[in-house]
């Protein structure tokens, strides 16, 4: 009898391979970065080979670590970095292009077009999206309109698009699917019909025939090849959505905030799709098997562990990521400097593809440690004005968050955040919180885990952090952010 669930975890920077036992307890794990790849400023890719290679390199290695057959695994979920597109042949599966990551920003001259009529909310009543690069939709119309002989291949059915759950599971089982999440993030499906809108297609001239079918979060799509072969993929989900359904977030009102490479904090608003008027993204939260879909708000931001990183492998200020919460706590406060990272334009509540990075209020008493310290306090600034929209646009008003991703064991982090909330900052035991959901919506699946109650229960809270900081204090360093953003607009 099978004793595990597991799950591919596809992001932004790595890969994982992560196996839960029926506690929802990792048993085994590996993680293989890639490459991220820069041709341009504003431009960010993935190589789908390099990424599928690793797949199967961590799929390999967590069961040999793990000492672990796969008939002892049950099912397989998918969890991915959301709307970045992967287009390749039918035929061979090569692709045609890099995978264009969610981060990249070339395609602002199409949604500046598409936005001169109505707006670049035109498209949001259906699409619950702004108009804006985030989103898949417009980097599949780039791809056919500037890659040579990709339109008129497209048009001939040669062609298949996926965001990168789509372009793992093909390329795992050889079905052409997506789910609901991952569907509600192209801005090309119609959040009450929950299905390709024909318009919009027209309107961005993409063949209905490229895209992948759109199935539920929660059911088995088919049977995996290679080192699992036989085991069915049973689960997919965005990886946010994916860390909310591993939060155990099933009742309206409750949210999660995810810190990684961006932060993004969802809230369930149950199974009415609720429309966005402070900046935020409506979006599904993830759909059961033939139960009704849940939906959720979201709001996005680009860039919070990724500046960590940058400030790692650019400015070469620390040798690992973990060393930024010692460097910052060299030093009291921030030294009222305020780094604002809008490396790929503001996400989350402004949706400003004009921004640009700025770190202001500099003196020279700024050291090491207080660029550090402002790095962390953006992560936690922006959270709050995604937090501040949020119960502006739900009217509910949050009396905790709970966080996953890597970024919270930093304890000075979460701390400061917790202070600029004023509200509990709560961390489960199992922080790594995306690819339990999605083995969580596999296990349901195949029935390893019977219902919603078995899952809330292997919930536990590992530690909070209540907020301690004046309310005076706060007022103002959340004043001097909100000045800070300002700066940044117009850039471009």
């Amino acid at each position: 009898m099978a004793k595990y669930i597991a799950a591919i975890d596809q992001g932004t920077t790595s890969t994982r391979f992560m196996i839960f036992d029926t506690g929802g307890s990792v048993v085994a794990v590996d993680q293989k970065e890639h490459l991220q790849l820069y041709p341009k400023p504003g431009w960010v890719e993935h190589d789908p080979l390099e990424i599928w290679r690793n797949v199967q390199e961590v799929i390999s290695s967590a069961l040999r670590k793990g000492h672990i057959s796969p008939k002892e695994i049950a099912a397989i979920g998918v969890t991915n970095q959301r709307e970045t597109t992967v287009i390749w042949e039918r035929s061979t599966g090569k692709p045609i292009y890099n995978a264009i990551v969610w981060q990249d920003t070339r395609t602002d001259l199409i949604c500046n077009e598409l936005s001169q009529i109505n707006g670049k909310d035109r498209l949001r009543p259906k699409t619950g999206l702004p108009l804006a690069t985030y989103f898949s939709g417009p980097k599949i119309k780039w791809v056919l309109d500037h890659i040579p002989g990709a339109r008129d291949k497209a048009e001939q059915g040669e062609l298949l698009f996926g965001n990168i759950d789509t372009w793992v599971i093909w390329n795992q089982t050889g079905v052409h699917i997506t789910d609901v999440t991952n569907a509600s993030r192209t801005q090309l499906m119609d959040l009450a019909s929950l299905d390709w809108d024909d318009e919009i297609l027209a309107l961005l001239d993409i063949p209905r025939s490229m895209l992948p079918d759109i199935r539920s979060s929660s059911e088995i799509y088919g049977e995996s090849r290679g080192d699992l072969a036989g085991i069915p993929i049973a689960g997919d989900l965005g990886d946010q959505q994916a860390a909310l359904f591993g939060q155990t977030c099933y009742t309206p009102g409750e949210a999660k905030n995810t810190y990684g490479t961006g932060c993004f904090m969802l809230l369930n608003t149950g199974e009415q799709p609720v429309p966005s008027k402070c900046g935020l993204l409506t979006t599904l939260g993830y759909k059961i098997g033939d139960k009704n879909a849940i939906y959720a708000l979201e709001g996005s931001i680009a860039i919070t562990g990724a500046l960590v990183q940058w400030m790692r492998d650019n400015l070469k200020m620390i040798t690992k990521s973990t060393d930024i919460e010692s460097l910052a706590s060299e030093v009291e406060d921030s030294g009222g400097i305020y780094f604002v990272p809008a490396f790929s334009g503001l996400f989350a509540p402004y949706w400003r593809s004009d921004a640009r990075g700025a770190i202001v209020g500099l003196t020279r008493y700024i050291n090491r440690g207080h660029l550090a310290r402002a790095v962390l306090e953006a992560t936690a600034f922006q959270t709050r004005e995604v937090l501040d929209a949020m119960e502006k646009d739900s009217g509910v008003k949050l009396t905790a968050l709970k966080v996953d991703g890597g970024m919270v064991n930093n304890e000075l982090l979460m701390q400061f955040q917790a202070d600029i909330l004023n509200v509990p900052v709560i961390r489960p035991r199992i922080a790594e919180t995306t690819a339990l959901g999605a083995a969580y919506a596999a296990g349901l699946a195949v029935g390893f885990w019977k219902n919603f109650d078995e899952l809330r229960n292997n919930w536990h809270k590992d530690k909070e952090w209540q907020p301690n900081m004046d309310a005076a204090e706060r007022k103002n360093r959340y004043a001097g952010w909100k000045k800070a953003v300002t700066r940044t607009f117009n850039w471009i």
